[in-house]
């Protein structure tokens, strides 16, 4: 493997690092493979671990027999081949994530004459269309929730017959099917919409109200319906004391860590309040590679579609790839990606508050007994990895 090292290109790509039974133990990328890869050794008296690098690096490097290399085109696209292969092989020694899920929005198209609020993940076509959210959490319950309350048009097909359905009996429609009702009336009931969805208080304090009513009119499972939805709406809402007095979007990342776990926090701020929240736990093997950590969340989070709301990414902590993954995201985007650090101000209280929580959420007992399970199972089993995930088929 010396003569190897000391014979690569100094050409963008990606290096593999295997061990004595052929198993991948990590995939990496470099703008030069030469000048990366030479990084992590020493090379006299003998090849050996480069000993001012991590506890986990040089650990990884004295399991290291092989390395296989790949040569592209581009540093771009080494980030590109880096992730897929990390999501396809999971090595042992790089930053798995589990969650790698797009986020559900609402929108509503104010182009067409009743418009009705929707559920998308993508980007929908349209000059006139309104979007909130993302939602971790809650979306399909304050979607359920506007129809509840607001006299909207209830279902896509509604439009289509001529006459007043069900709906209108039960006064949660305007029938524009069979009535004409003017375009001001209906824009009035849509208003009434925005309104719940961003003042989420507002909207809870109406569901309790409405479940209320059901509950002495003895509409037991319906109150208990409402009761549900009001729980999961409940848990999507964060409350940070954080006032921009101004309406800005952000998406905001911070990463925590113990000996055992690190936890990602995301946090979404829309219009200048924080619309939901979402976290992630990384359970340790092998130590943290905090770089790794954002480069991963980042590329996981966004590596699919071109979110509906393209907002500035705020992160509580600098990485190596920043600028890199910024050119990607902003290929993905179409526009060019705002990836900062903040060092002051009101921003710098926004991923101080996703750190906090971070921090918080590995101090949590259900957590630390959560993990648990999973330990005892590599023991019992003598596997070299914490199980993260556990299947049981029946015939």
């Amino acid at each position: 493997m010396l003569e190897q090292i000391r014979s690569l290109p100094k050409a963008p790509g990606i290096y593999q690092y295997f061990d004595a039974k052929g198993r991948l133990l990590y995939v990496g990328k470099a703008k030069n493979l030469a000048a990366r890869v030479k990084s992590y050794w020493r090379f006299t008296p003998r090849l050996a671990p480069n000993p001012t690098l991590s506890a986990r690096i040089v650990k990884m490097l004295h399991e290291t027999v092989a390395l296989h290399t790949i040569v592209v085109e581009s540093e771009h696209d080494a980030l590109i081949l880096e992730n897929s292969l990390i999501k396809q092989l999971k090595p042992k020694y790089n930053i798995l994530l589990r969650d790698d899920k797009t986020y559900p929005y609402i929108y509503i198209d104010l182009n067409t004459p009743y418009p009705r609020f929707e559920i998308t993940r993508k980007v929908i076509e349209g000059k006139n269309i309104r979007y909130f959210g993302p939602y971790s959490v809650g979306a399909r319950d304050i979607l359920d929730a506007l129809y509840e309350l607001c006299r909207l048009v209830q279902k896509k097909g509604c439009l289509k017959g001529k006459k007043a359905c069900l709906y209108y009996q039960l006064d949660k429609c305007l029938a524009p099917c069979e009535k004409p009702v003017p375009a001001e009336r209906y824009h009035a009931v849509v208003e009434e919409a925005f309104g719940y969805i961003e003042n989420k208080s507002r909207l809870l304090g109406k569901l309790r109200e409405k479940m209320a009513f059901y509950a002495e009119a003895m509409r037991f499972e319906e109150a208990a319906q409402l009761r549900d939805r009001i729980d999961r709406i409940e848990k999507s809402e964060l409350i940070s004391g954080i006032d921009l007095a101004s309406r800005e979007d952000y998406d905001i990342f911070a990463v925590a860590h113990n000996a055992k776990q690190a936890a990602i926090v995301r946090l979404f701020m829309r219009q200048g309040k924080i619309v939901s929240s979402s976290h992630d736990f990384i359970t340790l093997n092998e130590g943290i590679d905090r770089d790794e950590a954002y480069e991963r969340t980042l590329l996981e989070f966004y590596g699919h579609d071109r979110p509906p709301v393209v907002a500035p990414i705020l992160l509580a902590d600098d990485f190596e790839a920043r600028s890199l993954v910024a050119e990607h995201l902003g290929t993905l985007f179409g526009k060019k990606a705002s990836l900062s650090v903040p060092q002051r101000g009101v921003k710098k209280k926004l991923v101080e508050l996703a750190r906090t929580n971070a921090e918080r959420l590995l101090e949590r007992p259900d957590i630390q007994r959560h993990d648990l399970i999973p330990r005892a199972l590599q023991e019992l089993c003598g596997l070299e990895r914490l199980p993260v995930r556990v299947e049981v088929f029946a015939n």
